[in-house]
């Protein structure tokens, strides 16, 4: 009797030991679905040795209870781990490209050049630059043509790219002279008259804002207001739109991004519904809520802008939704057709640079605008 207490005294410490060490590394590695498996594996695995050593199975009713009592268990227990497994076979629609094909003057670049010398050539007293990812292969063409031929790190130079809230972030800080981006947010702006400065916004080229939806999808068409009742939560069924009978799984971008702020002034008052959330790890142990990354369910919606979507990422399994019968092209964002066209900006927070106005002037030439139809967007002037 004594050495079974003692056996069982020390199987379940070398249990509690490992099952420690397992849910650590499922809380550093965020895989948090395993733990409750994990945990009724243990519980299972420790039933079953106690009753062994106490030859609780002495009857085929009693194997009978525990086989399907542990059965009922796990499967239970299992339920997470296999949505999760179902939610991660859905494909992604990144938010990201690989940067480096498009940083100037780099070997396998596709920046686009211009086919004479720029009329603008600055060699010292560079502006520093940020922007967002879908402007970098315009502005990273304007380096290009006019600064002095050099490595320009993405990530630690004169010409960086970051998310548009890095970009008016290191901007309100005075780490760049400039930015490129689309129009500051209502927290943007209220940040920038806290810290008493005075943007200056100048229109570079025009972009197309868009909706798009899994290939799939019998959906080709939207009007405005039945993506605003979308994004109000007043439209949950695809087949209140015409579709299919399934709900729709309406994902939105983090704050203060560009494609974010896009879709709040398009809502104008109308209230935009709280975003998909996800939990995710962050360092040991942390746990923080994020707005959950586009999945292409068939059942999906997101956002972006056109150029991002079809020039950069370029993913065959979405697909651009035309908005009022207006499907978003070059030709219609220049003819004004499409409905949810916007400038894009050269963005500034009085920078004492002198050379930060010459190269705007410079963008704004024909130079320069013609640099803006080459790379694929929509410039502000005839080139």
């Amino acid at each position: 009797m004594f050495t079974t207490i003692v056996f069982a005294v020390f199987f379940l410490i070398a249990l509690l030991f490992f099952v420690g060490i397992g849910l650590l590394y499922l809380l550093f590695m965020g895989q948090f679905h395993y733990i409750p498996l994990m945990i009724a594996v243990a519980v299972t695995l420790y039933v079953w040795i106690i009753m062994m050593i106490n030859h609780s199975f002495r009857t085929k009713q009693r194997k009978k209870i525990f086989g399907i009592s542990a059965a009922v268990i796990l499967l239970g227990a299992s339920v997470w781990p296999i949505y999760t497994a179902y939610k991660n076979s859905i494909p992604t629609v990144s938010a990201e490209v690989e940067v480096y094909y498009y940083e100037p003057f780099g070997q396998e670049s596709k920046v686009k050049k211009l086919n004479e010398p720029a009329a603008l050539q600055l060699q010292d007293q560079l502006p520093k630059m940020d922007g967002a990812t879908a402007l970098y292969p315009l502005y990273s063409s304007f380096v290009q043509a006019v600064y002095p031929e050099k490595a320009y790190s993405p990530y630690d130079s004169e010409v960086m790219v970051n998310t548009t809230p890095e970009a008016y972030e290191n901007l309100f800080e005075g780490r760049v002279d400039m930015i490129f981006a689309a129009g500051p947010s209502d927290a943007q702006l209220n940040e920038a008259e806290k810290k008493g400065l005075n943007l200056k916004l100048t229109p570079v080229g025009r972009e197309a804002f868009v909706f798009f939806v899994n290939q799939k999808n019998p959906i080709n068409n939207l009007e405005l207001k039945q993506i605003q009742d979308i994004y109000a939560g007043k439209v949950t069924n695809w087949q209140e739109v015409g579709g299919k009978n399934e709900p729709v799984r309406a994902f939105q971008r983090p704050a203060d991004s560009g494609s974010q702020t896009a879709l709040e002034r398009l809502m104008g008052d109308v209230p935009i519904m709280e975003a998909p959330r996800e939990n995710v790890a962050e360092g040991m142990g942390g746990i923080i809520q994020e707005v959950s990354t586009y999945r292409n369910y068939k059942n999906a919606i997101g956002y972006t802008f056109r150029y991002y979507s079809t020039e950069m990422a370029g993913n065959e399994e979405i697909k651009l939704l035309a908005i009022n019968g207006v499907t978003p092209t070059k030709e219609t964002i220049r003819s004004d057709e499409y409905p949810i066209s916007s400038e894009f900006y050269i963005v500034t927070a009085g920078t004492k640079n002198p050379n930060v106005q010459k190269f705007i002037e410079w963008i704004l030439s024909d130079q320069g605008q013609h640099l803006v139809e080459e790379v694929g967007y929509v410039p502000v002037g005839k080139p």
